[in-house]
């Protein structure tokens, strides 16, 4: 807007403009000024200089889907003492803004003839630790080559990608692919209460799938009812995968690049994305935080 008053002041004069435009003429003045002699702007000017390519950077390296709230989080974070306000004005005034989620589609399959586990889960997921309620779930992306299908594994307590799988097939391999991941990096313990809850999907109620849920000792669950808030919790994550990577960096050729691209995605969503429901902290650090308190209690008792 000062670029353009500059641009046109010869033409229609300063006050003209400011009478059409949303600026006072005295702003642009000490606009002026302060281009021509530093010292003269307020302290605020000086402050909003500052932090304009700080919060710039922090949207730049987290995929550019931070909004307002992620943005001030991360930068409080990082030491920085500023207003929520702040952040609001200069990302307004630099031309940014967070990512804004779609209507969730819905992309499994029910399979009401298949032999059903009880629910076990009523729709709470949040679990009190790591490795006792897992959700999984799967949705579609569309390449050049046609359809890819993403699967997750998601660990409740943090909100954590524990397993994850891209197939160009829906079927039930590549669901179990991403089981085998989460049970390979989280090793849980046989018997230790672990339940895994999914839809009424078919591949995760296929003989294959539930067979391997009960040599590695998870309990079994599927939502009872059937509509999208039986498993919310992944249709959560799926949506913000679709949001914050699917769309906004596509369109995509084909499988090997959306895997590449998903590897990224879940690195970052793990260990640095700041999530509000856990205190706005990634998910590894939560769980570290978690285990770190549990070792000074057992050191006190």
């Amino acid at each position: 807007m000062i670029a353009f008053i500059e641009d046109q002041r010869v033409v229609y004069g300063v006050e003209s403009i400011c009478r059409v435009l949303p600026i006072a003429p005295s702003t642009f003045y000490h606009h002026l000024a302060c281009l021509a002699d530093p010292s003269k702007a307020s302290a605020r000017h000086q402050r909003d200089t500052e932090l304009r390519p700080e919060i710039k950077r922090v949207w730049d390296e987290n995929y550019q889907v931070y909004g307002v709230r992620k943005a001030w989080h991360q930068l409080k974070r990082e030491g920085f003492e500023l207003a929520r306000c702040t952040v609001e004005r200069l990302m307004k005034h630099i031309g940014i803004r967070g990512a804004v989620r779609g209507k969730v589609v819905k992309t499994t399959v029910p399979d009401t003839s298949a032999p059903c586990p009880r629910d076990k889960v009523n729709r709470v997921f949040r679990a009190p630790a790591p490795n006792l309620l897992w959700v999984s779930d799967f949705t579609y992306v569309s390449t050049w080559q046609g359809f890819v299908y993403v699967a997750f594994v998601i660990d409740t307590f943090a909100d954590r990608i524990v397993g994850w799988r891209v197939s160009r097939s829906a079927k039930t391999d590549f669901v179990l692919d991403a089981l085998e991941q989460a049970l390979h990096d989280r090793r849980p313990v046989q018997k230790s209460g672990l339940v895994h809850h999914s839809d009424r999907g078919g591949q995760y109620l296929s003989i294959r799938y539930t067979e391997r849920l009960a040599e590695a000792g998870i309990e079994p669950s599927v939502g009872s009812v059937g509509d999208s808030y039986d498993n919310a919790l992944a249709e959560t994550i799926n949506g913000l995968y679709k949001t914050e990577l699917v769309h906004r960096q596509g369109p995509w050729r084909n499988m090997q690049d959306l895997e590449m691209a998903t590897l990224g995605w879940v690195d970052w969503f793990n260990n640095r994305r700041l999530l509000g429901p856990i205190g706005n902290i990634p998910p590894a650090e939560a769980e570290d935080n978690f285990y770190a308190y549990r070792e000074v209690l057992d050191m006190v008792a």
